[in-house]
């Protein structure tokens, strides 16, 4: 059976590359191609466009780089005609996922459309849902609450278990931990959230340093983004490294930009406090209840239904906030504590079905 993946970034290289893993195992004659990253080919499967042209975000990301993007969908359509898979499988990536959906499902309409790893359509712009139940053969999602959201729209959904909190599992039991006096900063995956993330980090990690609660900063790197472009922001002094899970493994806290970071500091037991800058921050404050539909924007907390980490996001984006929140995190051991005993019903949870 041919299956025809499309990811746009790379925690969904990650999942799908998982996917394909878990596919072989019941066909043992497939084929994959598609979209994606260095993780799926190592899967054996064909790229017709690599992820590091697609993972844009932000609307003045997208339009700088439209013509991209025009020629991303060029190259999907084009391939996917050409290759007649028995299956599409769209892996998170919304805007472009649902787009080529919808030309899939008018081209070619024997085609077996599969969303693994659906919007968020629980957070914001839930008028999607329709759309996807529209276009969509099966939708598969990776959190337990999935299920009855959709239901509540007469719609189905199948919850299949949490990759990140499988993958998370079956690293550590191969994985030693070797406890180190660490602050690890995770800035994010695409330049522009480093770029606007990781100078703040950097300015509350040297302070604890400066008073010795601290013994090293590590950085971790994304997959597709060169060393030179973080050692812009740091010293000579500064680690940067691309084996994240073990630095986190072993660190007493970390500093994460919100998004699946923040769900594999959680699940590799590292206490953590989540950032990240909101352009509009300045006018989120009134706007946000007619955009977002949780109380919370990191995946541990909106699971949980409550505040198990702090998150530093729009306005409460400055520094004063971000330094006060990893002074909790280094000396009050109660509330790390807490934290911890949370990530553990989080992974409990969240491991309730195999993939």
């Amino acid at each position: 059976m041919k299956y025809f993946f499309i990811v746009g970034e790379a925690s969904g290289d990650n999942h799908a590359a998982q996917l394909m893993k878990a596919l072989r195992v019941q066909d043992s004659e497939a084929q994959f191609m598609g979209l994606g990253g260095d993780k799926m080919q190592q899967q054996g499967a064909r790229l017709f466009q690599h992820y590091k042209n697609m993972a844009f975000m932000g609307v003045i990301a997208v339009l700088r780089h439209a013509k991209q993007i025009k020629e991303n969908f060029r190259i999907a359509q084009e391939n996917l005609i050409k290759e007649q898979p028995d299956q599409l499988i769209l892996v998170d990536y919304p805007s472009f996922n649902l787009k080529m959906a919808d030309f899939a499902r008018k081209n070619l309409p024997n085609l077996k459309i599969i969303y693994y790893i659906p919007p968020k359509v629980w957070a914001w712009k839930t008028h999607r849902i329709h759309k996807i139940a529209r276009l969509c053969d099966e939708v598969l999602a990776i959190f337990p609450f999935e299920p009855d959201f959709y239901a509540k729209f007469g719609y189905h959904c199948t919850y299949i278990g949490n990759p990140t909190a499988q993958a998370v599992k079956h690293w550590k039991q191969e994985h030693p931990l070797n406890p180190a006096n660490d602050l690890v900063l995770v800035p994010g995956s695409r330049r522009g959230e480093i770029a606007n993330c990781l100078p703040k980090m950097l300015i509350a990690a040297r302070e604890a340093l400066a008073h010795k609660q601290i013994n090293r900063i590590i950085v971790t790197a994304a997959p597709n983004i060169e060393d030179a472009f973080y050692n812009k922001f740091l010293n000579t002094t500064e680690i940067l490294t691309h084996d994240t899970w073990q630095a986190l493994y072993n660190a007493k806290a970390a500093i994460v930009t919100s998004g699946t970071a923040s769900l594999e500091t959680a699940l590799l037991g590292c206490p953590q406090l989540a950032v990240y800058r909101i352009y509009t921050s300045y006018w989120l404050g009134w706007l946000e209840p007619f955009i977002f539909k949780i109380r919370f924007y990191t995946l541990p907390n909106i699971i949980a239904g409550r505040q198990i980490i702090y998150e530093a996001v729009g306005p409460k984006f400055k520094n004063h906030i971000i330094r006060r929140e990893l002074q909790r995190l280094l000396t009050d051991e109660l509330y790390v504590n807490d934290m911890k005993t949370d990530y553990n019903r989080l992974q409990q949870l969240l491991l309730n079905r195999e993939l």
